[in-house]
């Protein structure tokens, strides 16, 4: 059976952390590269950490089917998982792991609900959440407060993953998960 690992938080919570944690623990689990429509961070690679598109390109896939599910998260700010994306990870034979926003993840799990294990990241509080945003240095005051306001939302929602790490502390949380994750694998 194809297996699928959701990590899922809000934005700055440390769910990319523990996903390339992870990614280096489990040598069967293999990344799967989101769509994105929003500008490319001075530290990112195009296919590596996203695909970057333009509003149009990704508008274009959407109407071709290309996305197994997608979202505009932000006005003309679109993510999305590629279809094609999953199905070259599972013929390498290889679980797909999956570092994606809560309602992204959420929809991969209706669309799998026998093979995907939903993990959510809890942030120890909204505080902390605003200083991890903050020392990124890429967000505008307007998109902090919409981030915020949207994990507000995204908390509300942890009860629907099959479990909840709270990440008060990265080690602890990233061995959680490995355990997790592992018995995923093996059961």
């Amino acid at each position: 059976m194809n297996k699928l690992v959701v990590i899922s938080a809000p934005s700055g919570a440390g769910k990319t952390s523990i996903v390339h944690y992870l990614l280096n623990a489990i040598p069967r689990l293999s990344f799967s590269v989101s769509a994105c429509s929003r500008k490319k961070r001075e530290n990112e690679t195009n296919g590596k950490d996203y695909y970057f598109l333009t509003v149009d390109e990704f508008k274009n896939k959407i109407c071709k089917g290309d996305f197994l599910e997608w979202e505009e998260v932000y006005e003309n700010q679109f993510y999305g998982t590629l279809k094609s994306e999953i199905e070259s990870i599972w013929k390498k034979g290889k679980i797909v792991i999956f570092d994606i926003d809560v309602e992204g993840g959420l929809n991969i799990k209706k669309l799998y609900p026998k093979n995907c294990l939903s993990i959510f990241i809890m942030p120890p509080s909204i505080d902390s959440l605003n200083e991890r945003l903050n020392s990124r240095g890429s967000e505008s005051a307007d998109s902090l407060t919409i981030r915020l306001n949207n994990a507000e939302k995204e908390i509300s929602r942890n009860n629907e993953f099959d479990n909840v790490i709270l990440n008060d502390d990265l080690d602890i949380a990233c061995q959680e998960a490995k355990k997790i994750i592992t018995n995923f694998i093996t059961n």
